[in-house]
């Protein structure tokens, strides 16, 4: 029997992405989420992990500031489900592919982060999104970790989409100088996970995924307007003036070098999928 992937967490950002992938390369697959998939659901997971060849893990709590005040909604989804999953997968010996986040980090460092440095959230997002991957790799089951960044996409909200509908609606935009990342498309961020499964040997471990280069959001904004030739009033600001309930890394900076040397090729400057991204929308 030709076992499908699963994909849970199907219709969000990158899920999205992620089937329209494995559709173009002829990958079997079925997707799920909410209502019909609950990955807090110890019988929904036990459902669908029965019927895979290997699970793609994109389902996720990722609401950053009410994460503050929903913390055990948060731990919830994002780490005891993800050990839940993983012990589903190791009775059957099943890969497990789990998304996760520049978050666990806390941006102090003054260098790209590599998978090998420790994990320091600061949120309460960041926090429960390293219990999934510890709650993951203690499960005992065949993982890989593939942390991502800044990413946006057609599907779901995102900070392009945010600049976008601001600009639309004729306001003015202060937009934070002081984080610096690599803004990554998630129909990119699809094709190399796609890659990555269709590799001799399903790899396992963490691996940091984000576009080459890196950019604060203030010159990413300046990068969407300035592509779209769109007249908007945008002013740089620190972090600091925005209080928020979340604490957020302000350097997401992610060294690339591990994937890069498992699929043999760089990652794309981010200039690129974004400018193609933005053509499309």
């Amino acid at each position: 029997m030709n076992l499908p992937v699963i994909v849970l967490g199907a219709r969000g950002m990158l899920g999205t992405d992620l089937m329209e992938c494995l559709r173009r390369r002829n990958i079997p697959a079925q997707g799920y989420d909410l209502p019909e998939l609950d990955i807090t659901n110890a019988g929904h997971v036990e459902s669908v992990v029965g019927q895979a060849k290997q699970i793609i893990n994109c389902a996720a709590y990722t609401n950053v500031e009410k994460a503050e005040s929903e913390a055990e909604l948060a731990f919830r989804v994002n780490g005891r489900a993800v050990g839940q999953l993983g012990r589903q997968a190791a009775k059957r010996n099943i890969p497990v592919l789990h998304i996760s986040t520049d978050f666990v980090f806390d941006g102090m460092l003054d260098r790209p982060y590599a998978e090998t440095d420790a994990a320091n959230p600061l949120s309460a997002y960041g926090k429960s999104k390293y219990e999934g991957e510890k709650a993951l790799s203690a499960s005992g089951c065949r993982f890989c970790i593939v942390r991502l960044q800044w990413t946006y996409g057609r599907a779901g909200t995102n900070f392009v989409k945010k600049l976008l509908d601001t600009a639309r609606a004729g306001k003015p935009l202060r937009v934070v100088d002081d984080q610096v990342g690599s803004p990554t498309a998630t129909r990119e961020a699809a094709e190399i996970v796609c890659r990555m499964m269709e590799l001799p040997m399903s790899p396992e471990g963490i691996y940091h995924l984000a576009a080459k280069g890196y950019v604060s959001r203030y010159e990413m904004a300046q990068f969407v307007f300035e592509t779209l030739k769109v007249g908007v009033n945008l002013n740089p600001c620190k972090t600091s003036d925005f209080p928020s309930a979340a604490k957020r890394p302000l350097n997401s900076r992610f060294n690339c070098g591990k994937l890069e040397k498992l699929l043999g090729t760089a990652m794309r400057p981010w200039q690129e999928p974004l400018r193609e991204h933005l053509e499309q929308v």
